[in-house]
């Protein structure tokens, strides 16, 4: 998987990179970067939970991955440790005010903090929803993730989908954000409690539908450059 690692950059001119991991892997470190620790927080708070405890229990997968990571001497996910980082902040900003508008706008501290993340991954030219984009486009295909990764190290058009994807998904995240506020200073608690997850699906959706624009020009890639790495066997 690329993009979610803090690792450095390849080196230009330094030629293919190894293989990447196969998609299932991808799958599963996207769920336990992203979909376990934000699932998790959001059935929280709707089991009841208050917004400190919601927070603290969904960082513990994030947590524990990272850990398990270090221990183990493999690199940290990014995502990972970026939700964690998030969730720790937002426990923090809890503990300082009981305002119940303050805090349903400090549930957008999430979406801003993973959109803005996304776009400086872009500009580091190391874009973080390529880790969920990828597994989609390789289908486990082994054929396909050799020919992602080769296209992806060495096709400039390839690598500005692979950028643009991303800043749909950044873009789409901040706008959560800039609704989340607004609504929490406007709009009756009652009612943002219950928009805020709307909110979340249709940035989501968003998300789905704008990046496609981007994703499906790199799966068509990918589907011609493994024809051509089967017929060079």
């Amino acid at each position: 998987m690329t993009a979610t690692r803090f690792s450095a950059p390849p080196a230009a001119g330094q030629g293919t990179s190894p293989a990447a991991p196969p998609a299932a892997g991808g799958f599963r470190s996207l769920i336990l970067d992203i979909g376990l620790p934000v699932g998790s927080y959001y059935l929280l708070r709707a089991a009841g939970c208050d917004v400190v405890t919601a927070l603290a229990l969904s960082s513990v997968p994030p947590a524990a991955q990272s850990i398990l990571a270090l221990v183990r001497g493999r690199a940290v996910s990014g995502l990972a440790v970026l939700v964690l980082l998030v969730n720790v902040v937002s426990i923090a900003v809890s503990f300082s005010t009981g305002d119940p508008r303050m805090m349903l706008a400090k549930e957008g501290a999430v979406s801003s903090a993973i959109g803005i993340a996304i776009l400086i991954s872009v500009l580091l030219g190391r874009p973080l929803m390529t880790a969920g984009m990828r597994p989609f486009i390789v289908r486990g295909d082994a054929a396909r993730d050799a020919a992602f990764g080769r296209l992806a190290d060495s096709a400039p058009r390839f690598r500005s989908l692979e950028r643009r994807f991303s800043v749909v998904w950044g873009i789409a995240c901040l706008s959560e954000c800039a609704c989340q506020v607004a609504f929490a200073f406007t709009l009756p608690v009652a009612t943002v409690v219950w928009l805020n997850t709307v909110l979340l699906l249709t940035s989501i959706g968003a998300g789905i539908v704008g990046g496609s624009f981007f994703s499906v020009p790199m799966e068509k890639m990918v589907v011609a450059e493994a024809a051509k790495l089967k017929e060079g066997q």
